[in-house]
């Protein structure tokens, strides 16, 4: 746990020395951004006249701390927890986890890979002082951390890796930018490679089969770490579309040693374009059987009010601790961790 107090502390001034503020948003909220592939944790308040009110654990500090930067808060960063219900069994994900999240004001997902090349950088720096190799072991693999990384997109990761153009499996004779993005073309692909399409199967589930089976794997050999960037958009609800090709978004993610560490986008401004997303977001919720969520109107609100141009990006600092402390196991570096139940005491 010393490794991992002094980790977070190397973040803090990292983001202290380069002028970002610091904040404090809360974990209970009464709306929530509505994300298809989440469980979130639902709760009632109760007040003094045992009226219930519904609330829900937050998933991340992402909608209070863009409601900052409508503000006018400026360059900001968050320490804090989150939740996400059905995250168990997994040697990677715990209910409750600590989270990293800032943003940068006028910026874009490329800025956001820079920072991630000197954070991560800084961070074995401090932890390492008198090692001047930026060569980090991690389960037996020695990893370059030195910048620059790998950058690869989505499409060419899946052209090296999956052997199809992304493009192949998005039904291009749509005028609808929603229905592109059906089974009809990615299905038949998918069963030849071998994948099961249900009738409950969506484009995204689908394409995360392909992805996690023939993109993941060839990352995690990698001896650098690698960033992969410009998402199709069903797979990037808060992400804003590239110019030249609405049907990709500029979201990025980074692994190292096959970790999968971050998530970030050049930021959806557009409140209607926002607010469409919620809808197609609570379909999917409601299609899936999931917990229903209260979207958060005051996002969208926040969102007309004039979210500035910006970039922000989510790390989780219990995957970075299970880095920098040569952990295969989240587990291993809790102080709490998650036990499925072992029964009751007898009455």
């Amino acid at each position: 746990m010393a490794v991992r107090d002094r980790m977070v502390r190397a973040i803090r001034n990292f983001f202290w020395s380069r002028g970002f503020q610091e904040t404090e948003t809360p974990l209970m909220v009464p709306s929530v951004i509505p994300e298809s592939y989440l469980e979130h944790f639902k709760t009632s308040l109760i007040d003094r006249k045992r009226t219930k009110r519904p609330m829900y654990l937050t998933a991340s500090p992402e909608s209070s701390l863009k409601k900052l930067l409508t503000a006018g808060v400026g360059n900001c960063f968050e320490i804090t927890k989150s939740f996400r219900n059905s995250d168990t069994d997994s040697n990677l994900h715990n209910p409750e986890f600590s989270i990293l999240e800032w943003y940068r004001v006028h910026a874009d997902y490329f800025s956001l890979m820079d920072d991630c090349e000197n954070l991560i950088q800084y961070i074995f720096n401090t932890l390492h002082p008198d090692d001047k190799t930026n060569i980090l072991t991690y389960q037996n693999k020695k990893i370059d951390l030195s910048p620059p990384w790998i950058r690869l997109t989505m499409e060419k990761a899946f052209k090296r890796y999956a052997g199809i153009s992304i493009k192949e499996t998005i039904n291009t004779n749509s005028n609808n930018l929603r229905s592109c993005f059906d089974l009809t073309c990615i299905a038949p692909i998918a069963t030849q490679k071998g994948y099961r399409v249900e009738n409950d199967s969506t484009w995204e589930s689908v394409f995360n089969q392909i992805f996690l089976n023939e993109v993941e794997p060839h990352i995690a050999s990698e001896t650098k770490p690698v960033i992969l960037y410009d998402y199709p958009k069903p797979m990037a609800a808060l992400a804003k579309v590239k110019n030249d090709d609405p049907a990709i978004a500029q979201r990025m993610e980074f692994y190292i040693g096959g970790l999968e560490l971050g998530d970030g986008y050049t930021e959806l401004t557009d409140p209607a374009e926002q607010k469409k997303r919620f809808l197609t977001d609570l379909r999917l919720i409601r299609k899936a059987k999931k917990t229903m969520v209260k979207p958060d109107d005051d996002f969208i609100e926040a969102l007309r009010m004039g979210l500035p141009p910006c970039a922000g990006i989510a790390i989780g600092l219990d995957r970075l601790a299970m880095l920098f402390t040569n952990s295969d196991k989240i587990q291993d570096i809790l102080w709490f961790p998650y036990e499925s139940e072992k029964g009751s005491l007898k009455q």
